[in-house]
């Protein structure tokens, strides 16, 4: 994300806009696109990070207590809680503090998610358990 910030603080500040960058060989629309695509490269990298933690989070978790499958039942109770009673005023900067994905969205959308789906956590939990 710093480098990002670098590209799009060197693009406003360094000038382009002139005739000299014909001269210089700069290309500020190649700047500008990447000063616009770098952020978003960013926290895609940084979504991904955060959804391989919370399957950390849970081995770790499991190994700790011994059996995955006490906190997979844990995982679909919470689940099924936050289906039934429904966030209505959510803000979703938060949606990292939550322990399953509180909003849904499907397809594209899980790519912005700092939560992997809770099926996929449970069912990870379920094959940790031929480990143990």
């Amino acid at each position: 994300m710093m480098l990002a910030r670098i590209a799009q603080f060197g693009v406003m500040f360094s000038g382009y806009g002139g005739g000299r960058d014909r001269d210089r060989g700069g290309n500020p629309l190649g700047l500008l696109f990447m000063a616009i695509l770098a952020p978003i490269a960013a926290m895609l990298i940084q979504m991904a990070i955060s959804r391989s933690r919370e399957y950390q989070a849970d081995e770790s978790g499991a190994k700790l207590v011994g059996d995955p499958r006490g906190l997979a039942n844990a995982l679909q109770k919470i689940q099924a809680a936050s289906q039934r009673v429904p966030m209505r005023n959510a803000n979703p900067a938060g949606e990292h503090l939550f322990i399953v994905k509180p909003f849904t969205g499907q397809s594209l959308m899980q790519l912005f998610s700092t939560h992997p789906p809770t099926e996929k956590r449970i069912e990870r939990l379920h094959q940790l358990f031929g480990q143990f």
